[in-house]
């Protein structure tokens, strides 16, 4: 496990949340946040003569530039550094848009700040750092629930289905007749209608298809 101190940066415009974040990060030791804004502008001033940080904090809803356009722009001068987004937005369109711009994790401004340090120290290890509920939606987008394919209606009457499924059973013509309490000349009426509405012209065919669950 990487146990270097991560380096971070933050462009935030919620005053409150940013001097929080600050100020927890001072409290631990595997965290420097080494520069927190609250514009891109603003970074694209303070940041010129700054050391590279590992990663930075990105809130979406920025003044002048929004955080999508922020990472974009990041990642094209900077490709080393993560960009992990920290916002209130959790729809679709944001996290995939995000995520597409070149952002490496999706954290939500909910997200209590220990688990926000946990999840960002799992970047050292190649991780993706993302909140549970964003987390889920990305696997829900890749993985939709399926729909259950509707079973054709079989195309055999409730009597024919009675004499195909005897024979599959391994019952002989006479059998099926005292099964079904019918005639056996019953029986051959409904054979032959059920081998031509299946399209077949043995048992054994007749078989594969039970198997198959196409009676």
């Amino acid at each position: 496990m990487n146990t270097k101190t991560l380096i971070v940066a933050m462009v935030e415009d919620d005053e409150e949340i940013r001097e929080n974040l600050l100020d927890y990060f001072e409290l631990v030791e595997d965290i420097d946040c080494v520069l927190a804004v609250d514009s891109m502008e603003v970074w694209n001033w303070e940041s010129r003569n700054l050391a590279q940080p590992d990663v930075v904090l990105m809130d979406i809803g920025l003044p002048g530039m929004n955080g999508i356009q922020g990472t974009r722009l990041l990642k094209e001068r900077h490709p080393d550094i993560d960009v992990v987004m920290l916002t209130v937005s959790e729809d679709p369109e944001s996290i995939f848009e995000a995520l597409c711009a070149g952002a490496s994790g999706y954290l939500l401004k909910s997200t209590p700040f220990d688990q926000i340090r946990s999840l960002l120290l799992t970047i050292r290890d190649g991780g993706a750092p993302m909140s549970p509920r964003i987390a889920l939606k990305v696997v829900q987008h890749f993985h939709p629930k399926r729909t259950p394919i509707e079973k054709p209606k079989s195309v055999l009457t409730g009597r024919e289905k009675e004499v195909a499924l005897a024979l599959v059973d391994g019952l002989s013509y006479k059998q099926v007749a005292e099964r079904l309490h019918i005639s056996i000349g019953t029986v051959y009426t409904h054979i032959k209608n059920i081998y031509k509405k299946l399209h077949i012209n043995s048992k054994a065919e007749l078989i594969k298809k039970s198997y198959k669950g196409e009676l």
